[in-house]
């Protein structure tokens, strides 16, 4: 049977992206955060998944506000980089899992989560920015991804609570696929960041200090959380951090913390970084 075996999380900056692939990893402003994710990349050479589920959210790429799905799961077989105005990002089509893609789809709404079904979409740095940074600049992504979508742009957003039983959902559904695969579940998004108004560029150290310990140590206190909290401590973009719940829900109570990272800033954004693993 497929199994999920690791976790992780991750900030999906499109600065990061463009420092990336135009060769300013090594410069003094980015050198910090890049070296930060060097444990990560060694340890999933020794992790590497035949499939990552990566939770994150569409920046006006493949949905707009004409079409707002909450939860959006792509079944198809290839995902292209999207075009977000400067170009696509320099990096490997996103290769897919239909069939897996497909049976999480069928499990989940059969579990009634009212997933939308994507055949055709591409896809922008809230997805290729964590592969990039796990993965550095391959000719090839080295696993399959299948991408979701959490709709946290357009008010109303899903609860935490609501993304944590996702992440059952999805558990429940990778636990009953017949093949034998080794699954991850990525959560992007966050930290704590606002780009515009009048917190714009508001960072809280402490929240997100607190966030991490509560998605490792009180996953289920975490996700009670209510919106007006993300906004108001975290900011207007802190919303992003229920798509971790999704990760989280997704192992067991008892997943096992391997690393940490914390990093401000990047542009703007509080950059955070937790891998996490289930028990063997």
């Amino acid at each position: 049977m497929a199994r999920i075996t690791a976790g992780l999380t991750s900030s999906h900056v499109p600065a990061v992206g463009a420092a990336l692939d135009l060769g300013k990893t090594a410069d003094p402003y980015w050198a910090p955060l890049f070296a930060g994710f060097e444990f990560s990349k060694r340890w999933i050479l020794s992790n590497r998944p035949d499939v990552v589920v990566l939770v994150y959210n569409d920046h006006a790429s493949a949905f707009s506000l004409e079409l707002i799905p909450t939860f959006a799961i792509g079944c198809a077989e290839t995902f292209m980089p999207a075009d977000e105005g400067w170009g696509p990002r320099p990096v490997p089509v996103v290769e897919g899992h239909p069939e897996l893609a497909w049976h999480i789809a069928q499990s989940a709404i059969l579990d009634e989560f009212d997933m939308t079904i994507v055949n055709r979409m591409d896809v922008d740095h809230g997805l290729t920015v964590p592969l990039s940074l796990m993965f550095g600049q391959p000719t090839r992504w080295p696993c399959k991804v299948i991408p979701l979508a959490v709709n946290v742009v357009q008010y109303p957003p899903p609860t935490g609570n609501r993304c944590y039983n996702l992440g059952k959902a999805i558990r429940k559904a990778v636990e009953s696929f017949d093949a034998d695969l080794s699954v991850q579940v990525w959560g992007t998004g966050g930290m704590s960041h606002q780009l515009q108004g009048p917190r714009a560029g508001l960072i809280n150290r402490a929240f997100d200090a607190a966030f991490l310990d509560r998605l490792v140590a009180d996953p289920e206190g975490l996700a009670k959380l209510p919106h007006v909290e993300y906004v108001r401590e975290a900011g207007s973009e802190g919303i992003e951090l229920v798509m971790w719940l999704v990760m989280r829900g997704a192992l067991a109570r008892d997943a096992r913390e391997v690393y940490r990272f914390y990093h401000v800033p990047a542009s703007n954004t509080a950059v955070g970084h937790l891998i996490l693993e289930n028990s063997r």
